[in-house]
């Protein structure tokens, strides 16, 4: 049977959660706690919708879900690329939370479109 674990999106959300999760661990300072903190809300949040939406599978709820998803991914990345400029973490230690969160993005967008028609 399959569940949301098997979704190509899922396990990217996961793949980032686990690594922001690892970031936050080893490289939290007191002058980016906000951003620590927003930061695994953030991921946690697309792993997160992306299950409880798929509960509803095929239906507007499970396409509503899939956009919060979304809209966390873009908000992850976000408060990754803030954590990289401000010097707070180097670029190549978020190197792959950065990958993982943007192939995140490009399915949960692929799936959104899929969802939502264009109308013609």
């Amino acid at each position: 049977m399959r569940d949301h674990t098997s979704l190509h999106a899922w396990q990217e959300a996961r793949s980032t959660a686990l690594r922001v999760l690892e970031l936050c661990r080893t490289h939290w300072a007191p002058y980016g706690a906000a951003l620590f903190s927003q930061l695994q809300r953030s991921a946690i949040s697309v792993q997160l919708n992306i299950a409880e939406g798929y509960t509803f599978t095929e239906s507007r709820t499970f396409t509503r879900h899939l956009g919060i998803a979304y809209g966390s991914a873009v908000e992850t990345g976000e408060i990754l690329s803030l954590l990289i400029e401000s010097g707070i973490i180097a670029r190549e230690d978020c190197l792959e939370a950065v990958r993982a969160n943007s192939r995140c993005q490009r399915l949960l967008l692929g799936m959104l479109k899929k969802q939502r028609p264009t109308k013609t």
